[in-house]
């Protein structure tokens, strides 16, 4: 398991590194775009996104880093006297807590609330208004996480 961890160290960089970046593009420019358009178009719009997104590709980012930090976990405690150890644990944690624990308790429940609104509804325009307040912010803790995880795994080879 121990000559596995440099390995597993840098999937989970690149992984964390992958996942960031398009959490950052939600943050900084795809859900500004989308809270510009009437409140119906929004909500269709995302609702397409929130069904697209499901794919192996995507999929496998978001929650594959997180089964390698689980390893990177165990790997960093039994080998807690090896340099990096601190890095591998604290980025797997943050990843996991950041990232895949965020999404499904925070993110995942908001979309399913927006897919159930009648986009033309009175209550579809609220929904979408705090979507669009409480989606983005758990989205930017995704981001940092995501970002400040990567650069814990670089300070592990470091």
């Amino acid at each position: 398991m121990m000559k596995l961890l440099p390995t597993l160290a840098f999937i989970a960089a690149i992984g964390s590194g992958v996942v960031g970046g398009v959490f950052f593009a939600f943050s900084n420019f795809v859900m500004p775009a989308l809270a510009r358009l009437p409140a119906a178009s929004g909500i269709a719009a995302m609702n397409s996104i929130n069904i697209t997104v499901i794919t192996p590709t995507f999929m496998t980012a978001l929650f594959g880093t997180g089964l390698v930090c689980l390893a990177l976990i165990a790997g960093a405690i039994i080998g807690w006297s090896q340099p990096g150890s601190f890095w591998l644990l604290a980025g797997a944690v943050i990843y996991l807590i950041g990232n895949p624990i965020v999404t499904m308790v925070f993110n995942v429940p908001l979309n399913d609330a927006l897919a159930a609104v009648d986009p033309a509804s009175a209550n579809g325009a609220a929904v979408w208004t705090n979507y669009l307040s409480d989606w983005v912010m758990w989205n930017h803790v995704r981001t940092i996480t995501a970002t400040v995880a990567m650069a814990c795994f670089i300070m592990a080879f470091i």
